[in-house]
C-alpha cells in the first residue's frame, strides 16, 4: 500500500477513535507497523478492547489491525 494511502488510513483510524463518545477509547493510540496499525493503550473492560478493535476496522477495511490494549 502507498505511504500516502497507509497515512490517511491512518487518520481515518484516529478520527474514529476520537470521535468516539467512550472517553476512554479516545486516549488509544494507533501506530504503524509495517501494513498493520497496532491499537494500544488501557482500558478498563474487554468490552471497550473488542469495541477499540471494530471501531478502527470498520474505519479502515483492507488493514490489518492488531489490537495490543491492555485491560485493567
Amino acid at each position: 500500500m502507498p505511504e500516502s494511502t497507509f497515512s490517511r488510513v491512518h487518520s481515518q483510524a484516529q478520527a474514529a477513535l476520537g470521535g468516539s463518545p467512550i472517553f476512554a477509547l479516545r486516549r488509544l493510540q494507533i501506530n504503524c507497523q509495517g501494513e498493520s496499525l497496532v491499537l494500544s493503550g488501557r482500558v478498563a473492560t474487554y468490552y471497550h478492547k473488542q469495541l477499540a478493535q471494530e471501531v478502527v476496522r470498520e474505519a479502515t477495511e483492507g488493514v490489518e489491525v492488531v489490537n495490543s490494549i491492555h485491560v485493567d
